[in-house]
């Protein structure tokens, strides 16, 4: 088994008005070091052990439901699971 953590953010070059909200709102409270905010999602999967290559699964399931492409960027990392 694996566990997969999924972490999608907006690209860069796409407006982020909630994170722009939650930095102003940081800024009121007066952590003024925040220079910037990006929120995004964040997914933990565990997957069973396949036939398939696992990074591939995931990439596949990131592109074709878990990220939206055009807008979001991806990234993820796999843990081999110690069975107990």
């Amino acid at each position: 088994m694996y566990k997969v953590k999924v972490f999608v953010t907006l690209r860069e070059s796409v407006l982020d008005p909630q994170g722009t909200a939650v930095k102003n709102s940081l800024h009121t409270m007066n952590y003024n070091e925040v220079s910037d905010v990006r929120i995004g999602k964040f997914m933990e999967l565990n997957i069973e052990k396949s036939d398939r290559d696992v990074e591939e699964i995931v990439k596949e399931m990131c592109e074709r439901l878990l990220a939206n492409v055009v807008i979001e960027d991806y990234r993820f990392e796999i843990e081999e699971a110690v069975a107990q």
